[in-house]
């Protein structure tokens, strides 16, 4: 089975034609007078007018619905450092995302770059193109700093989904997870297992929330960070606490919450078995999570589990989000993708799952029934609703924020 699927994918992403996206003419361009206005000499109309108001190039480009995923290629999925080159069929894939769940346009660029100024440099120099930038498969703590130098420096949204994207989903989760188990987030002793860009965006979108900081434990292959050890980033040693405990075992007892964002098999039936009461456990590393679903439910009868695969409950699932994000943010021209929007997105993520699901969710996932509950904490990939409520949540935010350069489009909801 494991290798029929092998070659179904590679004859997906080969036949009939080679890749999965493609550029289509939206005007007309049947008779001589046609091409006279697409290019030479109609064309050099909308090239004034954008020289005189840069501005305008919303007005007369694809810009404000064309966003670029950019990558280096030294994160790819869970294969690691494939290269720049390698990664093109998942930049391609992110593509068909936006335009599937969006209706935004993509280029996919895959940069070779040996370090992040050279990163920086490229994104930025390219970086008039588009109405927004989706960075994509970057390694920390590189992402970090990369991130941070594009958004300081350019005036379109710029966001590392990794970081953001994967801390949305894993925060509007785990909202309603707690609500469940009656825990409130403020009070909840969280450990997360994998300090990288998901990991460490998470616990920061958590505090935002309301999360102490001093109940959050972050572990990484070392171990737990703790304000003894030298090898820590500035990124990670954020996070560090004056604490005794240095095992993931030691890190889990009386645990209410973990989150994995790192590998396979890396919690024990033990470990589980030690966490508090009514235990809430996000296992995401993909395809294998940290624990099985399986063993988790069979060892403890009252944990919320998620995951980040499709064929089980609650799947973490990015493209809840981020094409929601953008399209939001595209709309009202926005020039960052604040903090303020990315709340804006776990709170309206979150109270879409308290709303009655509609009938043809159900039959997409061959349901009778679906509700909030241990199996329903996060709304499903293919609900339609969504386009309907997460770009409005962000568009407002933004304009409330003050990074929209345009106001509450009409055909949004009031």
């Amino acid at each position: 089975m494991i290798k029929d699927l092998k070659q179904e994918s590679l004859d997906y992403h080969a036949q009939p034609v080679a890749g999965k996206i493609a550029i289509e003419i939206i005007k007309p361009c049947d008779t001589q007078r046609d091409l006279s206005l697409a290019y030479t000499p109609g064309v050099a109309e909308p090239v004034r007018a954008i020289a005189d108001n840069p501005d305008l190039a919303y007005k007369y480009t694809a810009k404000g619905n064309l966003v670029g995923v950019i990558t280096d290629g030294t994160a790819v999925l869970g294969l690691g450092n494939t290269g720049s080159l390698a990664s093109k069929p998942v930049m391609e894939g992110k593509a068909v995302l936006f335009k599937r769940f969006a209706n935004i346009d993509v280029f996919d660029i895959e940069v070779d770059a040996d370090n992040p100024a050279d990163f920086i440099k490229t994104v930025a120099s390219i970086a008039p193109t588009f109405g927004g930038i989706n960075l994509e498969d970057i390694k920390a703590p590189q992402c970090f700093e990369i991130e941070q130098a594009l958004i300081e420096q350019l005036d379109i949204p710029v966001f590392h989904d990794d970081q953001h994207g994967t801390a949305i989903i894993i925060a509007a989760g785990l909202l309603n997870a707690l609500e469940l188990q009656n825990k409130k987030l403020e009070d909840a002793r969280i450990v997360c297992l994998g300090a990288g860009a998901a990991g460490i965006a998470s616990m920061r979108l958590l505090v935002a929330l309301g999360a102490h900081k001093n109940n959050i434990m972050l572990v990484d292959r070392s171990g737990v960070i703790h304000s003894g050890r030298h090898d820590l980033n500035p990124y990670k040693f954020a996070f560090a606490l004056d604490t005794d405990l240095r095992t993931l075992e030691q890190a889990m007892q009386g645990a209410d919450v973990f989150i994995g964002v790192s590998g396979p098999n890396l919690v024990s039936e033990a470990m589980l078995l030690s966490m508090a009461d009514k235990p809430v456990v996000f296992a995401l590393s993909n395809p294998d999570p940290e624990i099985s679903p399986e063993l988790a439910h069979r060892a403890r009868n009252d944990l919320i589990m998620a995951t980040g695969r499709s064929d089980y409950p609650n799947q973490v699932n990015n493209v809840l989000g981020f094409p929601y994000i953008f399209r939001g943010a595209l709309d009202v021209q926005a020039r960052h993708i604040n903090e303020e929007m990315q709340m804006a997105a776990v709170h309206a993520l979150s109270a879409l799952t308290h709303e009655p699901v509609p009938q043809e969710v159900l039959k997409a996932y061959r349901l009778d029934h679906l509700e909030t509950g241990p199996d329903y904490i996060i709304p499903k990939p293919l609900d339609p609703r969504l386009i309907d409520t997460i770009p409005p949540a962000i568009a407002r935010a933004a304009i409330d924020s003050g990074v929209a350069r345009q106001p509450y489009p009409s055909h949004y909801p009031v």
